[in-house]
């Protein structure tokens, strides 16, 4: 009996010290500051969740913020951004802080394709009511490198067409480049409304042309007897007018486009937001298509008559602006390939002239000069 228990004692002994190093083997070593920063992002986060559940708002406002600002945020997947953004927004709503709100569940919205259908109505609702107690400001600069500056805070670059959250009331929209000048505009916003601004700057004068030292002779160039002899022929009224008229034409053809463009931005971000509206209202049993052409009318027809009105609204006024700004650019292009000295006093002696003819049953152009 004692040799078997001699045998067993050996054999236990013998796993123990297996498992030992075993154990040893498989224990990790210490952390690296990837491992600790995705920790102190899992802390930060549960953290916010409990605070949230707890309708602790201002506590889970901070834990949100931290998660963001965590310096191994970036590893963050869409999904968890998503998420994050939109619940920091939720918070922010509950305490009355309706810019933010807006500002944040905007981008959370971005990433809609990443949220799931609860996450996605949940976040739209909350949007659509910090929305209605702040205004909006589509901006867009020319030059696309333009720096742009609301009430003299930057905001970004004229690249893309911005858009802004902000409290209602009136604001200072400055646009400012190197080499350029800078130009401002006031913009008012009211509640629930948006309004567009579109910022072009003109490239600054070039320097005065440096006078010549009056001490210092220069030789004329000897003139044909001929030549000299024949006074100067006076420009007539003509002269200058197709170089200003091209010039024009550049500059209008140039701000149409932009402005078109930022209000067709405009109108494709209102349809979007109109189609989410109208998503979110039919996922309620209460809601049908007709609803709005009924009496009484529920409370969200007036909105999305609203949205409505200010989509197509946009939408027409920027096809046309693009429309104008096409026909004016193409005017202007045309005319640098016709020389219109025809219409001057003295003909030009060179290049391309295209002259109306007229004959007993025929009327045309003629094309003169060098091709």
């Amino acid at each position: 009996m004692t040799r078997w228990r001699s045998v067993v004692g050996g054999v236990c002994l013998v796993g123990a010290l297996g498992s030992g190093i075993g154990l040893a083997r498989a224990a990790p070593g210490p952390a690296g500051p990837r491992a600790a920063g995705s920790a102190g992002v899992m802390t930060a986060h549960q953290q916010a969740r409990r605070a949230f559940g707890a309708r602790r708002w201002a506590e889970a406002e901070a834990s949100f913020e931290a998660v963001l600002a965590a310096p191994d945020a970036a590893g963050m997947t869409a999904v968890q951004r998503a998420e994050v953004l939109g619940y920091l927004g939720l918070c922010e709503l509950e305490q009355g802080k309706h810019r933010e709100a807006a500002e944040h569940l905007g981008q959370s919205l971005e990433q809609d394709a990443a949220l799931n259908r609860a996450l996605l109505d949940r976040f739209t609702r909350a949007f659509n009511r910090a929305a209605e107690r702040v205004g909006r400001i589509y901006v867009a600069a020319s030059p696309p490198d333009a720096e742009i500056l609301l009430d003299g805070e930057p905001i970004g670059t004229g690249a893309t067409a911005h858009e802004l959250f902000v409290s209602p009331g009136a604001y200072t929209l400055r646009a400012r480049l190197s080499g350029h000048g800078e130009v401002s505009q006031r913009v008012e916003v009211d509640a629930g409304k948006t309004v567009s601004a579109a910022l072009r700057i003109e490239r600054a004068a070039d320097a005065p042309v440096r006078a010549p030292d009056p001490g210092v002779r220069k030789s004329a160039p000897v003139e044909p007897a001929a030549a000299s002899a024949a006074p100067p022929a006076a420009p007539g009224p003509w002269a200058s007018w197709p170089g200003t008229l091209r010039i024009t034409g550049v500059a209008v053809t140039a701000a149409a486009v932009s402005a078109g463009a930022v209000f067709m931005l405009r109108a494709n971000r209102l349809d979007g937001d109109l189609r989410e509206r109208i998503g979110g209202l039919h996922r309620d049993p209460s809601w049908t298509s007709g609803a709005c052409r009924e009496a009484p009318q529920p409370s969200a027809c007036p909105e999305l008559r609203r949205m409505r009105e200010q989509r197509d609204q946009s939408g027409v006024l920027g096809t046309a602006l693009v429309a104008t700004g096409a026909v004016v650019g193409a005017v202007t292009v045309a005319s640098f390939f016709v020389d219109l000295s025809f219409l001057r006093s003295t003909p030009s002696r060179s290049g391309l002239r295209v002259v109306p003819a007229m004959a007993a049953q025929q009327v045309g152009l003629v094309a003169l000069g060098v091709w």
